[in-house]
């Protein structure tokens, strides 16, 4: 059984992980997917799984908006934390849900249900869109932060996000870049900037860059698939982006 994950929350997507491969060793975990732009990229690129798992709050949204750009014909079961009214609709609409934490009972059930079941029906679509109307009603877009006030010493100074060219990960501290070339230290790890940032000015290279789309200054091929991105202000030697973000990061230079 080929599976897919749509989980933001690392821990989370590790420990379904894991009880998957409890329950079956013979499943394939295609891929973990944090955030509905790159589920979408995933979906246009890939053939579909036998079976997706799909957290409802993900990094850029909810996980509703997938379904308003692909038509995705693969089963469902959502891992949430959602409230009474939305679950009455999962069971109206027959499709499954989990809370999370998920406990492994209720998840070998679910598989269980899964495996019963006939193909996904034809009006999958339409059953997800009238979710998100009766159970939550708009897509609320997240609100992306918009400066820091960063403390040096014994002041603070405000810095726009506007003047960030992009952010650092060293010697276990985290650092605003600006264009103006000056250098902030931040009381945030990468991981939690990476939720406070605007997806469409900023892109995750790797665990140790985020860069905005005005800093790139070019893209080179890299070997195995990999890319060198050159940024500015200079980062020496450039930033490497792994072969599995490459296409991810080309698709969001160029939309």
């Amino acid at each position: 059984m080929k599976i897919l994950i749509i989980e933001d929350e690392a821990l989370a997507a590790k420990r379904l992980t894991n009880l998957l491969l409890d329950y079956d060793p013979a499943m394939t975990i295609l891929d973990t997917i944090d955030s509905v732009e790159d589920a979408v990229f995933w979906f246009k690129e890939n053939t579909a799984p036998d079976l997706i798992f799909m957290d409802i709050m993900l990094a850029d949204g909810q996980s509703f908006e997938i379904f308003e750009h692909v038509e995705l014909r693969a089963p469902v079961i959502f891992t949430t934390a959602f409230d009474e009214f939305a679950i009455q609709a999962f069971k109206v609409n027959s499709i499954d849900y989990l809370l999370k934490p998920v406990e492994p009972q209720l998840l070998e059930g679910a598989l269980r249900k899964f495996q019963s079941m006939a193909p996904a029906p034809d009006n999958f679509r339409a059953i997800m869109e009238s979710l998100l109307i009766s159970g939550r009603g708009p897509v609320v877009k997240p609100q992306y932060r918009n400066r820091f006030l960063i403390r040096q010493g014994d002041k603070f100074i405000p810095v726009s996000v506007a003047d960030a060219a992009h952010f650092s990960f060293e010697d276990k501290l985290s650092f605003l870049n600006s264009f103006a070339n000056k250098r902030y230290m931040l009381d945030y790890t990468l991981d939690e900037l990476d939720k406070m940032l605007d997806p469409e000015v900023f892109f995750r290279l790797n665990r140790q860059y985020i860069t905005s789309f005005s800093a790139v200054r070019s893209v080179h091929n890299y070997f195995n698939g990999k890319l060198k991105v050159y940024v500015e202000p200079d980062v020496p030697g450039g930033v490497i982006v792994s072969k599995n973000r490459a296409n991810q990061f080309k698709h969001w230079l160029n939309r």
